[in-house]
């Protein structure tokens, strides 16, 4: 007997990845922030000082749309900016007292809506499924490039 019938997978993740994006960003929105202030806080405690060049590759944006992320966080007093000694005309990114107290709080937010994902679920499950989505990429990346 044939399997039921079952959703395209490119459909069942669109669908999942909506979900659990509306749910992360209402965690992140209860403590404060959003996804995309939480990856800049993010990739600012990994890489202090990083320029706006450096964050728009690691968080795969345009330069222009990590320029309006950056000026909200800096109006918001989350972050500085300040000119490279060596190059007057590229900003170093970082945090202030602010946003390093929003890095805690989003950071607890981030952990629990992770652990809240995971509850129930086999770790061995976990690892299948990055694994599957690993390969789903891989699929998309290796057909755009032929």
């Amino acid at each position: 007997m044939g399997r039921p019938h079952q959703p395209p997978v490119g459909l069942a993740v669109a669908r999942a990845a909506r979900t659990l994006t509306r749910a992360f960003e209402d965690a992140l929105a209860a403590a404060g922030g959003s996804q995309s202030s939480w990856l800049v806080l993010l990739q600012l405690k990994i890489n202090p000082g990083a320029t706006q060049k450096d964050l728009a590759e690691a968080l795969e944006l345009r330069e222009a749309t990590m320029t309006h992320h950056l000026s909200g966080m800096e109006r918001d007093g989350l972050i500085t900016r300040r000119r490279d000694p060596a190059n007057r005309r590229v900003h170093q990114i970082e945090l202030t007292e602010a946003g390093e107290a929003a890095f805690h709080r989003l950071r607890t937010a981030a952990t629990e809506f992770d652990e809240r994902l995971r509850a129930g679920v086999d770790p061995q499950r976990i690892a299948e499924l990055g694994d599957t989505l690993a390969t789903l990429v891989a699929n998309v990346q290796h057909a755009e490039n032929h």
